[in-house]
Formats: C-alpha cells, sequence, structure tokens
C-alpha cells in the first residue's frame, strides 16, 4: 500500500513563508497527479493546488493563486507546496492527495485515491 509522507507544516508569522513537501513511499507509484487540499475547524476540506505529472501542468485555489507554488521532482515521486504571504486564513490541517489514474477533475477531494496523515500550518496575526 502506498503511502504519503508529508512534512514541512509549523507556525508562522502573517506574511512568512513555509514549504511542505509531500513523497510517495514507494518509487514505482504510477503518478498521474498529485495535490494538496486543506481543512480548518470547522469547515469542509478544500482544494489548494495540484499538479499533473505527465507536464506539470498546474492548477491553483483562486484564493492562493499568486501566493503558492506546487512544484514536483519527479525523480523522487515528490510534491512540494511552496507558501509565501500567508495569512491567518491559511491556517489549516494541509493534505497531501494523490491518484494513480487518470482524471479530468483536478478540484475534488472525491478524485484522488490516496492521502497523506496531514500537517498542521498555523499563521499568527
Amino acid at each position: 500500500q502506498v503511502q504519503l509522507v508529508e512534512s514541512g507544516g509549523g507556525l508562522v508569522q502573517t506574511g512568512g513563508s513555509l514549504r511542505l513537501s509531500c513523497a510517495a513511499s514507494e518509487r514505482t507509484f504510477s503518478t498521474y497527479t498529485m495535490g494538496w487540499f486543506r481543512q480548518a475547524p470547522g469547515k469542509e476540506r478544500e482544494f489548494v493546488a495540484a499538479i499533473r505529472w505527465s507536464d506539470g501542468n498546474t492548477y491553483y485555489a483562486d484564493s492562493v493563486k499568486g501566493r503558492f507554488i506546487i512544484s514536483r521532482d519527479n525523480a523522487k515521486n515528490t510534491v512540494y507546496l511552496q507558501m509565501n504571504d500567508l495569512k491567518p486564513e491559511d491556517t489549516a490541517v494541509y493534505y497531501c492527495a494523490a491518484r494513480n489514474f487518470y482524471d479530468s477533475s483536478y478540484y475534488s477531494d472525491q478524485h484522488y485515491n490516496y492521502w497523506g496523515q496531514g500537517t498542521q500550518v498555523t499563521v499568527s496575526s
């Protein structure tokens, strides 16, 4: 069973930066898409960003465009989320997601079949 191992969360002040990493535990995992979702207390899990493995096309939620950058390292089966200009409303548990099949949808958590354990990001005002 493939596991997604996340790292990089923490506490940061408003305007600061953090970088999240997520690695698939098996190098032979056939990645189609990897992405990030987040869930704040009392709210539903929401899409943050995704990257298509074949060509590197990226997709972002409007709330993070221009501030967050998703990237990948194909050789390491690892996805990164560089988060800049962080705001208190970015505070949430961030989850890495992946799928090993083709799907044209990127924004719904229903379209991913592997999930990380989550990492807390807290932005203080």
